[in-house]
């Protein structure tokens, strides 16, 4: 690409795995294939995907490869310790983790316990491993009853508090998870404090869409060269959390992966000149953890639906990059996140198409983005 873009769009799905990485063994995650997986449902339709190429990527098989494809694509594998959301995502801007982020299989010690308590005057309920639709249906009640907070974790680097949003306003349920980020530091600095609302009458338990993160506050990324080139660093969806707003200038959350795409084709429209980095996170947390093959297959479908209006309305001057920050495999054993290899595709319509292969490092798509806005690396 000769010129410089004026618009890059950078569209993480989250969780679209593309097979088992080359060291899914060791995080238990042999044989993992998130779009394997759902490329087998009767809801799995995805003609501008595999236009731009998606099939052509080594390894894949989900989708048919095309002769002439209209985008630039490769996989990518992960170099950090890690699978999660927080280790993804840096990845993606140019941050690789040595160092996996603590997890905790037997729960929280109880010094972490007993401070996050003191902090915010109320009991603590589970203080273990759990999925966090079963979580609200066993300590629910008693919630409801104590005041107490529903704590639990997962394979992730996460400390999660579940709360009703009758008997914790959402506002009181987000400062207890500052309290808790607060008091995570050090040893036991978890990567994600997940705030987890949720409503309903006993028996019949549902999480809300007000579910905010509070992550570690990351190292520079290249979103910081891009905003201290004087470029604009757009987020939409919980980009601005996982990297605790840091390199961001403006921030656009979102509830669902259609209010998602629809503040990108917002934002397409405007006069900006920079970066539009967005997360769709109904693929991982409504349809992935929650194994729902269907589900997933048919959130592919109304994105792919999406996408190829998207592409027509871009500009010569503007590129979009398709890629994911882990799998979750929505067919496997767990509900938990699967060490895949990812997707990138980059699509320009002046761009000619190339095929990359296998890059080693999810930075790959942060380079290309620094590179596509003329900001030196």
């Amino acid at each position: 690409m000769s010129k410089n873009m004026k618009k890059v769009f950078v569209i993480v799905l989250d969780s679209l795995g593309i097979g088992a990485a080359p060291d899914a063994i060791d995080f238990g995650d042999e044989g993992a294939d998130t779009l394997g997986r759902i490329s087998k449902s009767k809801c799995f339709k995805i003609p501008n995907l595999t236009a731009l190429g998606l099939g052509n990527i080594d390894g894949v098989e989900a989708a048919a490869s095309v002769d002439s494809p209209l985008a630039s694509v490769c996989r990518l594998t992960e170099l950090s310790r890690g699978k999660d959301t927080t280790v993804g995502h840096w990845e993606l801007m140019g941050v690789v983790s040595d160092k996996p982020f603590p997890t905790y299989p037997d729960g929280f010690p109880s010094e972490i316990i007993e401070k996050f308590e003191q902090a915010v005057g109320r009991g603590v309920l589970c203080n273990k491993p759990y999925s966090g639709t079963e979580v609200i249906k066993d300590y629910g009640e008693e919630h409801l009853k104590t005041g107490k907070l529903i704590v639990y974790t997962s394979e992730d680097s996460v400390f999660q508090i579940a709360a009703h949003e009758d008997k914790v306003s959402i506002n009181e349920l987000y400062s207890y998870c500052e309290k808790a980020r607060e008091i995570l530091t050090g040893s036991h600095s978890v990567g994600r404090v997940i705030a987890r609302p949720f409503v309903g009458e006993i028996g019949n338990f549902t999480r809300t869409a007000n579910r905010r993160d509070f992550s570690l506050v990351p190292p520079a990324t290249a979103l910081d060269k891009i905003k201290e080139a004087g470029l604009d660093v757009i987020s939409v969806g919980k980009i601005y959390d996982i990297f605790a707003g840091r390199g961001i200038t403006e921030k656009n959350p979102t509830h669902s992966n259609q209010e998602g795409v629809a503040v990108i084709d917002s934002i397409q429209k405007r006069d900006f000149r920079g970066l539009c980095f967005a997360n769709l996170v109904d693929f991982d947390m409504l349809y992935g953890h929650r194994q729902d093959i269907d589900g997933y297959a048919g959130a592919l479908a109304e994105f792919d639906l999406w996408l190829g209006g998207f592409i027509s309305r871009l500009g010569d001057d503007e590129a979009l990059i398709i890629t994911a920050d882990h799998g979750c495999d929505p067919g496997d054993d767990s509900t938990d996140h699967t060490r895949e290899y990812v997707p990138c595709i980059i699509y320009n319509k002046e761009r000619k198409a190339e095929n990359y292969g296998t890059k080693n490092g999810f930075s790959f798509v942060g380079e290309s983005v620094l590179r596509m806005l003329g900001v030196k690396n």
